[in-house]
């Protein structure tokens, strides 16, 4: 099974679309396995946004980011990472695709509600800022044997 991270932006939060995005997650049949509201600090969301530092947008990213609370997430399931970016849609609101949480709540090209890991390595070093070892639960979840074809040992 695959972890990633999603984080409900400060707009998603303010907007009250917190329900419906983790909703969008679970209905698709990634396991909830990590949950926090929190207010980022510049230190972390710096830590967090480091790839982009020296980009011209960065110091607005930090600012939004900080701005108010966020709700972050950590999915656990078979191919989540690219499951989770998939529902997340495309970057700008006004671009993506309709069925995608980005597409159905956002037009903003600067507000997008949501942040998905992009691949293992960031998925790893962003639960590990976000998450102690302590804080994701590990469990069984009940309905896996319908959400997964196990039929070969191993989630299809």
């Amino acid at each position: 099974m695959e972890r990633t991270l999603i984080i409900i932006k400060p707009d998603g939060v303010q907007r009250h679309l917190v329900g419906r995005i983790i909703g969008r997650f679970e209905q698709k049949g990634l396991q909830i396995i990590g949950l926090k509201m929190m207010r980022l600090g510049r230190e972390m969301a710096e830590k967090h946004y480091a790839v982009h530092k020296g980009k011209h947008f960065y110091d607005s990213l930090i600012n939004f980011i900080t701005s108010s609370p966020v709700v972050v997430m950590a999915l656990e399931g078979a191919g989540a990472i690219e499951i989770a970016r998939k529902l997340v849609g495309s970057t700008f609101g006004s671009a993506a695709e309709p069925g995608t949480i980005r597409g159905d709540f956002g037009v903003s090209n600067s507000f997008n509600l949501i942040h998905a890991s992009d691949g293992p390595e960031t998925a790893r070093f962003e639960l590990g800022l976000f998450f102690g070892p302590e804080e994701l639960s590990e469990y069984e979840h009940a309905d896996r044997t319908w959400i997964y074809d196990w039929s070969k040992g191993e989630p299809e």
